[in-house]
């Protein structure tokens, strides 16, 4: 699917289907067909396979060709089954277009063209849309780890939350579970903003910036982008504590478990031993012709267990 935008008084319009592409100033290709490839081949750009983005030398995802520049990136987004996933983006550049080809939706690509004059730079030549939608991408990305930082924080509260002992272990794995897909998304951006720093020096370095005006913005993306890796090792190092304070709990619940588990065990071990005995067929038993034998054995197997229950709370083990 392609879509093609022009530059119109400061904002993008969207081309209809069949225009001629050479008129566009941005192409963003979403899981082009081999006829859609072709047509923007034939304004001499070649579109690169699935297979070739995914490459993860540094030399096949940035550099150059010509008077094109290719820059690979992995962002976040979401498959034709709407679950969430991480796939690579291509943003080819040239002095006057700009084209993008990408294999799974990302909101940011969908949200830029109503926001192009609000967003960064503006739309007023290629790469000033290629750093817009290279700042709306970080924005995306900064939404997104308030988003973990907001469960990370509800999290909190329910790990600490006192309930009932067999409700707190069905909350802490429910917690744990919830914890490993934030650690997921975290990765996830992780790797995003690493590729995006990795662009952006890139395209820093490159002679072919058109516009020394962009520079403010350039520098501007490189200190955002820092400042998200920081915030991203932030929100790791948070979900690394509240997980292990997640399985320290679990663990205590087991081990009060296993302890009622064991005093229970301790209360039963005389009375079973006075059955025990008096359970023996043997000929001679000093009590077998005894009147209150019975009684007894019966008042000591209910008093046995209270006296170790004494015991016990005496010395505090439970």
């Amino acid at each position: 699917m392609l879509h093609a935008y022009t530059e119109s008084g400061g904002t993008l319009s969207r081309m209809p289907d069949g225009a001629d592409l050479a008129q566009a100033v941005w192409i963003d290709a979403l899981r082009p067909t081999l006829a859609e490839a072709q047509a923007v081949a034939a304004l001499g750009i070649d579109v690169p396979s699935l297979e070739d983005m995914e490459e993860i030398e540094i030399s096949n995802r940035l550099y150059r060709e010509g008077p094109l520049d290719y820059i690979t990136v992995v962002l976040p987004g979401h498959s034709t089954a709407n679950e969430p996933i991480s796939g690579p983006v291509s943003f080819i550049l040239s002095h006057d277009r700009l084209v993008t080809v990408r294999h799974h939706r990302a909101r940011p690509f969908e949200t830029y063209p109503n926001r192009a004059d609000k967003t960064g730079p503006g739309c007023g030549s290629a790469h000033a849309i290629f750093l817009s939608l290279i700042e709306e991408i970080t924005g995306r990305i900064a939404d997104l780890l308030e988003s973990v930082g907001r469960n990370l924080d509800q999290l909190g509260r329910t790990i600490h939350e006192p309930q009932h002992r067999q409700k707190s272990q069905d909350r802490l794995e429910v917690a744990l579970r919830r914890l490993g897909r934030e650690g997921h998304l975290i990765g996830i951006l992780r790797l995003s903003l690493l590729t995006l720093d990795r662009a952006i020096g890139f395209y820093d370095q490159s002679d072919r910036k058109a516009d020394k005006r962009l520079e403010p913005a350039l520098k501007a993306l490189r200190r955002d982008i820092n400042a998200l890796e920081v915030h991203t090792d932030f929100l790791s190092s948070r979900v690394a504590q509240a997980t292990d304070l997640t399985l320290g709990m679990i663990n205590l619940a087991q081990n009060a478990t296993f302890r009622l588990l064991s005093v229970v065990t301790i209360l039963f071990s005389p009375p079973l031993l006075i059955a025990a005995i008096y359970g023996m067929n043997f000929r001679v038993m000093p009590e077998l012709q005894w009147a209150f034998g019975y009684p007894a054995a019966l008042i000591a197997m209910v008093v046995s267990p209270i006296v170790v229950w004494l015991c016990i709370r005496w010395k505090n083990w439970l």
